[in-house]
């Protein structure tokens, strides 16, 4: 058997022309074609090696890279996933009226209200992963901290009507024990 082809290697297929091998798997290649776009060809397929990368080591995808580090970055940071906001209210405006004629008002573009709503979320998400991960504290201590940050999520369902994917929105305490 001949050695596996690694991640950069340039081959020419007879079907689909020249082009680079951008992921590997035990059986499967997947190469970018000049021509034909992103094909996935068989280990064993007949083809002429151009360019025969080196690499010792087990090869990974770079699409296999970034969804492991967006999964390290949601997990363990404050790096918000991107959340779509509601069909109806994009590029509206939140206009906030003082009930004194003389003030003028103050108009807020939805998009920016939704997105500091959203990182507020994501940070209360944190402060939980943080608490509960908190060898210092007492698992009391974590149950009350927690409690707080769930009574939070609950004062901000208000903001719920703003969110695309009700599985995205805020839950807070359930009524139903």
């Amino acid at each position: 058997m001949e050695k596996i082809l690694s991640i950069g290697s340039r081959i020419n297929h007879p079907e689909y022309g020249k082009g680079v091998i951008t992921n590997v798997s035990p059986t499967m290649y997947w190469v970018t074609f000049i021509d034909s776009g992103l094909e996935t060809i068989n280990i064993d397929s007949d083809f002429e090696v151009i360019e025969a990368c080196e690499d010792e080591l087990d090869t990974v995808s770079f699409y296999e890279v970034e969804q492991t580090l967006r999964s390290i970055l949601k997990k363990w940071s404050d790096v918000s996933e991107i959340i779509p906001i509601a069909d109806k209210y994009k590029g509206g405006t939140l206009i906030l009226q003082p009930n004194d004629s003389n003030l003028s008002n103050k108009e807020i573009p939805i998009d920016s209200f939704f997105h500091k709503i959203v990182m507020l979320r994501d940070r209360l998400r944190v402060m939980e992963q943080k608490i509960n991960s908190n060898k210092l504290l007492e698992d009391q201590d974590k149950v009350d901290l927690q409690q707080y940050i769930t009574r939070c999520y609950g004062t901000l369902t208000t903001f719920n009507v703003l969110f695309k994917n009700t599985s995205q929105s805020f839950k807070g305490e359930s009524s139903k024990k």
